[in-house]
């Protein structure tokens, strides 16, 4: 009997703890009371059947009131302003659990993060980005053009000859005949790739109709042949805070304008550029170093001689140092100086050679640009021997190359403003000093063999000075937004030697030096990544024989 009582006890106890919980999730008496509990109608039960006396039973209702006042005592109090939270079912509990992860895993599947092992981690990493361009060009030349301006890039290629006939004219330009309506389009496409912490590589492709350094434009036609693709980009970039080294083929990494390098123009080699803070208000100082390979002497120049020619490779050296600086809310100044060095890129009169023997090259071949437009001074290169006997039948095929060196100043100030509404102003200058422009070191240098430049007098007329103004004015400058829309004007001024004739815009006077004029233009956004522009160009010599080209462009951008 005493082991059955025994047992039940302990039932009983189960029961009041059990019951605990449950008593504990809802409103407790001001007093502790087991009345009508679970606890109490089973140990009425034990009375009624017998197992345990009357006295017995008060003992254990006694007791479960003592564990009820001690659960209360254990439970927080009850403050003024608490809340309680009411009983949920398990089963309620259970429904709500599953519709949660319905929701989260559909969710999951949008995003593509229910299951991380499925994509390629490489995809997370890498960025794309591209754009398309569509042109209609047109280009109009003046009646009275000269018809003698020489096209120096394509007399190098050829290596004309230069001997006396009536009959051979050297490379010409055409100077007199319009060209309408040219269909051209221009397309890019690469990929940045994050390869941890601080460092990435980049990489692009791009059309393009030659490999013009200046334009990756590509003129539609050829009988519907496919188009093609070059290498534009390839790079490897790490940036340690405020610093940032890039070696490969990159952007230009200095602020600058098209009269001196074009905007497609991508610059090989390294460039370490740091940006600062340090304004009130905001913005900060910034500088840049570069130095970049325009052109190394072939391994085995000069391929038909058994003596080669030790390394002469031509280098730009550059350094910048400029502050962006927000000097009230609605105003920003621009302001950059830099320094150009184009190391090793003027002409060398070669000693005397003997191509009649069969010899290919003159030993200061090297020395003939990689690329031009057209403008600067230029001489003649190699100092041909004549044959003994057959000197007016002895071929001259000649090479032309710089007459000037040049070590640029470059300024530039650009002031960007907020008016009414949403207005914005933006108005720059640019200005470029050739420092080592010098007439008379280049008449002496080239031994009077240059070839153009001259007045009517044989005077050499040229200059060492390039300047450019501009203005835009509209909601929305940079085109990002549906609905922004620009308005644009300007002036350029460039001389023959101010600059290297081979980096700049090839768009006005169709590119190089000795040309000024205006430009004057609009753009508007249709959307965030397809905006319109038309461009009107119109520029002439500003020496030597009359030479005027203007040019008309309308064209659809798009981006992505």
């Amino acid at each position: 009997m005493n082991r059955q009582i025994s047992r039940w006890t302990l039932a009983v106890a189960g029961a009041a703890t059990l019951a605990g919980p449950v008593r504990a999730q809802t409103p407790e008496p001001e007093t502790p009371s087991v009345s009508g509990n679970t606890t109490v109608h089973l140990i009425r039960l034990l009375v009624e059947q017998g197992v345990i006396t009357e006295v017995q039973a008060q003992g254990l209702l006694d007791q479960a009131r003592r564990d009820a006042l001690a659960e209360q005592r254990r439970q927080p109090q009850v403050q003024e302003g608490d809340v309680r939270v009411p009983y949920i079912p398990e089963t309620v509990r259970e429904g709500i659990r599953e519709e949660v992860k319905e929701e989260v895993m559909a969710q999951a599947r949008r995003e593509n993060w229910a299951a991380p092992n499925t994509v390629p981690d490489w995809t997370s990493r890498i960025t794309l980005s591209g754009d398309v361009r569509v042109r209609n060009e047109s280009r109009f030349l003046a009646d009275d053009n000269s018809d003698l301006i020489v096209d120096f890039q394509e007399w190098n290629e050829d290596k004309y000859d230069v001997r006396l006939d009536d009959d051979t004219f050297p490379p010409l330009l055409n100077t007199r005949k319009d060209r309408e309506n040219l269909m051209r389009i221009r397309a890019r496409f690469g990929l940045e790739a994050e390869l941890g912490k601080q460092w990435s590589a980049g990489v692009r492709l791009a059309t393009g109709s030659s490999d013009s350094p200046v334009s990756t434009t590509q003129t539609l036609g050829g009988g519907l042949s496919k188009k093609d693709i070059w290498l534009d980009r390839a790079h490897i970039r790490w940036t340690p805070g405020a610093w940032s080294f890039t070696a490969g083929r990159a952007d230009n990494p200095f602020v600058s304008t098209d009269i001196l390098y074009s905007d497609e123009l991508a610059f090989d080699g390294v460039s370490a550029a740091w940006r600062g803070t340090g304004m009130a208000r905001g913005g900060g100082f910034f500088g840049t170093l570069g130095a970049f390979p325009l052109e190394y002497l072939s391994d085995d120049f000069p391929s038909d001689e058994q003596n080669k020619t030790e390394s002469e490779d031509k280098w730009l050296f550059g350094a910048q140092l400029g502050v962006n600086w927000r000097f009230t809310d609605q105003n920003s100044l621009l302001a950059a100086v830099a320094y150009y060095d184009f190391d090793n890129i003027r002409g060398q009169g070669s000693q005397q050679c003997f191509l009649y023997l069969d010899y290919q090259t003159c030993d200061t071949d090297w020395s003939a640009p990689a690329f031009m437009q057209k403008g600067n001074t230029v001489f003649l290169l190699r100092d041909i021997a004549l044959e003994p006997g057959n000197e007016a039948a002895t071929a001259q095929p000649q090479l032309v190359g710089l007459a000037s060196e040049f070590q640029l100043l470059d300024i530039n100030l650009r002031w960007d403003t907020s008016l009414f509404r949403d207005y914005q102003l933006r108005m720059a200058a640019n200005y470029v000093h050739n420092l080592a422009y010098d007439e008379d070191e280049m008449l002496e240098h080239s031994e009077g063999q240059i070839y153009n430049n001259f007045d009517f007098n044989g005077e050499l007329e040229s200059g060492s000075d390039a300047w450019m103004l501009q203005a835009a004015f509209g909601e929305g400058l940079d085109l990002k937004r549906s609905g922004d829309w620009q308005m644009f004007l300007g002036y350029k001024y460039i001389e023959p030697d101010a600059l290297p004739d081979g980096f700049n815009d090839s768009t006005f006077h169709l590119g190089g030096t000795n040309a000024k004029g205006y430009f004057l233009g609009g753009a508007y956004a249709f959307t965030e990544r397809l905006s319109t522009r038309g461009r009107w160009l119109s520029a002439e010599e500003v020496y030597g024989q009359p030479f005027a080209i203007d040019v008309l462009q309308l064209e659809l951008n798009a981006r992505f």
